[in-house]
């Protein structure tokens, strides 16, 4: 798998925020909260870990499936939050992991900072009383970083998680540029992205797939950047970004 550099982390407001990165194997989050918390966040990423890689290497098929499975009873809560959103979104339990990741971090750091803010692979958890923006990254599109997602303080703490067929390495069988789910639940927003992404092929197909978005069960908002089209419904509301 070829590296490819995370310049969207920049694009997420962390005003008054310190911002640091976690690293272990393969989880690289970025976060920012009101102090540096990186210690704090590298345990619950290893403790995480830890549970997760058990299950899977007990039940390997809960990594390799494309569609939703039975969770095992006495499954750690990551692996069990990542079923149940498989399920409701008709997906495989490995496309909600960066966003149950980014929320199970985020939670485990409310604690010690009001404010937070989790980024893992362009799937983003937020907790706080501050209204945020978030760049809306679309590969080529040229609609690409020319729009962003207002989250009000009255949404959080929520999940902002975003599919592409066309960045990064997540596995979609549609064409979208970007889907963006708004939810409450960090795993379902990730395996929602995952399931309207697979149906949105090209720019005719965005009404179709903000159907579906508003069909799942927990999705509070959906945003569908397809070629030069974009679609949004729900509580998701869009900001023009100012030329620089």
């Amino acid at each position: 798998m070829t590296y490819e550099p995370r310049t969207y982390r920049s694009q997420v407001d962390a005003t008054n925020l310190v911002s640091f990165q976690v690293v272990l194997a393969e989880t690289d989050l970025q976060v920012s909260a009101l102090s540096d918390l990186s210690a704090q966040a590298l345990a619950l990423v290893r403790e995480l870990r830890v549970e997760l890689e058990s299950y899977i290497a007990a039940h390997p098929r809960f990594m390799e499936s494309h569609v939703p499975i039975d969770v095992a009873p006495g499954a750690p809560v990551l692996a069990r939050e990542m079923g149940d959103a498989a399920r409701i979104a008709g997906v495989g339990p490995m496309a909600a992991v960066a966003g149950a990741f980014a929320e199970a971090v985020a939670r485990g750091l409310a604690a010690d900072s009001a404010e937070v803010i989790v980024e893992n692979g362009g799937d983003l958890y937020l907790i706080g009383t501050i209204e945020r923006t978030v760049l809306l990254s679309a590969g080529d599109s040229p609609l690409s970083e020319k729009v962003a997602l207002v989250v009000s303080a009255e949404l959080m703490p929520v999940a902002v998680c975003t599919s592409s067929a066309k960045v990064g390495p997540s596995v979609s069988y549609g064409g979208a540029h970007a889907v963006t789910i708004l939810a409450e639940n960090g795993a379902l927003a990730d395996a929602a992205a995952s399931s309207v992404g697979n149906i949105v092929h090209g720019p005719d197909d965005i009404s179709a797939g903000l159907e579906r978005a508003k069909s799942i069960p927990g999705v509070l908002g959906a945003v569908i950047i397809a070629g030069d089209r974009i679609g949004a419904t729900g509580l998701a509301r869009l900001a023009s970004v100012p030329r620089g």
